[in-house]
């Protein structure tokens, strides 16, 4: 039987707790529509530069990554003609960085081809663990130290850093459901998703 759709697994490099999502998305997309898919999976707000990167390729917005070319920099490759079908080998990973400044890089793994009955018309999350870094936090070094600002109520920054991320943040936090909602809706235009985890329950 064809294969119809792929599974992906997508870690978050460098950061620790370990943050990553497992995706199913249709093959015929294209690296534009995985971009999508990856900005929901991990809650990004799809706001600043992004490229893939595969066997010293580059994959974006041409226009875009044109202006932060240099001599050295490798090509760069339209990503809307470069369809999930192109990969054929499972095992097979790529790079997709986000935010050039704060340079996030995920780490994707083709982990196999399925042909599920009916085929997928949306993205799905089928898996997932750890709360994605907040937006703007400064990369991995920068998480690392608001992770032991928060994690440290003497530190002088400790409030207006708590302020900063919405009141609350555990970097353990990942819900399934939610997660699977906007992976659904990656694609659909001003979809509004939450910017902040839900607030904790306090037992009584």
């Amino acid at each position: 039987m064809r294969a119809t759709a792929v599974q992906l697994h997508i870690s978050l490099d460098q950061v620790k707790p370990k943050v990553w999502r497992r995706v199913l998305v249709p093959i015929t997309w294209n690296l534009e529509r995985l971009h999508l898919v990856i900005q929901a999976a991990f809650n990004w707000k799809n706001c600043h530069s992004y490229e893939f990167q595969m066997g010293g390729l580059r994959f974006g917005d041409k226009r875009v990554l044109d202006e932060y070319a240099s001599p050295e920099s490798a090509q760069v490759f339209e990503h809307r003609a470069v369809t999930l079908r192109d990969f054929v080998r499972p095992g097979a990973s790529f790079t997709y960085a986000y935010d050039f400044g704060d340079d996030w890089r995920h780490t994707i793994k083709i982990e196999k081809y399925l042909a599920p009955d009916p085929a997928l018309s949306t993205a799905d999350c089928i898996g997932g663990a750890g709360a994605t870094p907040p937006e703007d936090v400064g990369g991995p070094p920068g998480y690392a130290d608001f992770l032991a600002v928060m994690a440290d109520p003497r530190s002088p920054e400790h409030a207006s850093t708590k302020r900063w991320c919405g009141g609350q943040f555990d970097p353990s936090w990942f819900d399934l459901a939610v997660v699977k909602a906007d992976v659904a809706n990656a694609l659909k235009p001003n979809v509004r998703r939450a910017l902040h985890q839900p607030k904790f329950k306090v037992a009584r």
